[in-house]
């Protein structure tokens, strides 16, 4: 990324670099408005690369009444599956039924209701299983005998983030990480602020502020109005935890535990199953997020109770946890608190928008949204694009979104394999998952792997390094190893201190 200036004069300032932000600035961007967009630590950082890895329309939302944000869900379910097939895939689900929970009647009634409420193009409806002959059963306790399959997707949470942010920037947004905004200031015509990068100071003058701060956005408009938000949030820690791989299939499962909370279990990096969510409400520090020793003893004892195979805390390989904020709707428990989005516009002044809620399936019509108001309050009539635009890599078969894309990554990988037959197998199915079309790019000018200069760390090669420090803002282990890419967990200890190593020689030469 280029060097800084020290002033940037902009349409739109947006402070928070997580999905609802990295949309936001994307869907600004597009429609020709300046827009600088800063975050305090790394893009996806905190809440948005801590979520079950799920695009889907939540389906124990219908148990809630909450139709009208099951159908949102759902419509954009199947359109972000088309903007991103590399990061993006179809899953089933295996729901075992327990005896003890719901009826089976009550649950073909719901997911009938599910696949009805909002058009499928391409992902299967669901039906009834027979777990005796399924091999979905096989990992099971001999308990579940019969259960549902039914269909939502996957997503890579931070690489989503990224392509978004990246997306904004190559509209002309620009990008700020490791940039708190320390001091906004409200002026009649105007904000004016202070963002504290790395030891330097950079001024922003902006005609409209947006919040999107995720956890922090009410505290970060107390400070930006001296008067607390019309709008409370509720804090709940969602935390998962990773093991060794619990079944070989590449389905996914859906569980109910006894107290009323879903858990699922995802065919997670290949090796692993990943376990998740808790929801428990949380009240301490949100930059020093992590699961309890309660919370792993809680998943693990929902393990026990469908698999086969029994853990203990001493099988989790890694966990992470996050806050999401969620709004404040005085539901009994965590559980059950609104995943839908409000925003809370405030025009005493110069134009202020605060985004509360919302998740990550809805992210792209939650921007759609922001950005029609900002577009009034800013007196500029451009029309909505996101529907219908590919996010970058995704435009396997042109810019616009194909179902193609989803159902046919496998022919369109093995069409890569050819051109790029020297490398690995196994490294060019993980850069076309993560790279998608932008894997050209990466590649560009190599013919050999010896081209692609050393291997910092096992699988990790100096041309994807300065790749994500040229063109993802990646800056330091973390950013790679955990968010950009999933390599840490394939790693061996100290793999992180290697490749912070090589990272600080090679910053300087990128003029980062």
């Amino acid at each position: 990324m280029d060097e800084q200036p020290k002033r940037y004069e902009c349409d739109v300032l947006i402070v928070g670099g997580g999905i609802n932000g990295a949309a936001i600035a994307r869907d600004a961007a597009g429609r020709g408005l300046r827009v600088v967009l800063c975050e305090k630590d790394d893009l996806a950082q905190h809440t948005s690369s801590a979520s079950s890895k799920l695009i889907h329309g939540g389906l124990r939302y219908l148990e809630h009444y909450e139709f009208g944000l099951v159908r949102k869900a759902l419509l954009e379910r199947e359109t972000l599956l088309r903007s991103a097939p590399h990061i993006m895939r179809p899953l089933r689900f295996i729901m075992p039924h327990d005896a003890g929970a719901r009826p089976a009647w009550l649950i073909r009634a719901g997911l009938f209701l599910y696949d009805r409420l909002a058009r499928r193009e391409f992902l299967p409806g669901s039906h009834a299983l027979d777990l005796r002959s399924h091999p979905a059963g096989d990992c099971l306790q001999p308990q579940f005998t019969h259960g549902f399959m039914y269909s939502d997707g996957w997503v890579d949470d931070a690489r989503l983030v990224v392509l978004n942010a990246l997306d904004a920037h190559e509209r002309g947004a620009v990008v700020l990480t490791r940039a708190r905004c320390t001091r906004p200031q409200r002026h009649p015509d105007g904000w004016s602020a202070t963002l504290e990068s790395e030891g330097r100071h950079l001024h922003v003058t902006a005609r409209c502020l947006v919040n999107a701060a995720g956890p922090w956005a009410a505290r970060f408009l107390l400070g930006a109005t001296n008067a607390p938000g019309g709008q409370a949030l509720r804090l709940i820690k969602g935390s998962h935890i990773v093991v060794p791989r619990l079944f070989e299939h590449p389905h996914a499962y859906i569980f109910q535990h006894p107290d009323g909370r879903i858990v699922f279990a995802l065919p997670y990096e290949g090796a692993f199953t990943l376990v998740g969510t808790t929801d428990v409400d949380y009240r301490g520090d949100l930059d020093k997020v992590a699961i309890s020793a309660d919370e792993i003893d809680y998943l693990c004892q929902l393990v026990n109770r469908y698999f086969r195979r029994q853990l203990t805390p001493a099988d989790v390989l890694w966990s992470y946890a996050g806050v999401r904020p969620l709004v404040e709707d005085a539901a009994a428990s965590a559980a059950k608190a609104t995943r839908d989005f409000r925003l809370e516009p405030d025009l005493a002044g110069a134009p202020l928008l605060s985004v509360f809620g919302g998740k990550i399936t809805t992210s792209r019509k939650l921007a759609e949204q922001a950005v029609d108001w900002i577009c009034s309050a800013l007196g500029r009539a451009v029309p909505a694009w996101t529907e219908r635009a590919c996010l970058p890599g995704g435009d396997l078969y042109g810019p616009r979104p194909d179902k193609r894309g989803v159902l046919e990554f496998p022919a369109w990988s093995t069409r890569q394999a050819g051109r790029y037959g020297w490398l690995p197998a196994p490294l060019l199915e993980r850069y076309l998952r993560a790279y998608g079309t932008r894997v050209h790019t990466l590649l560009a000018r190599r013919n050999c792997l010896a081209d692609m200069g050393p291997e910092v760390v096992p699988g990790l090669y100096a041309a994807e390094i300065e790749y994500l420090m040229q063109h993802e803002w990646a800056r330091a282990s973390a950013d790679i190893l955990w968010r950009r890419t999933k390599l840490g967990l394939h790693l061996a200890p100290g793999s992180a201190a290697l490749l912070d190593e090589w990272i600080a020689t090679r910053q300087g030469a990128l003029a980062l």
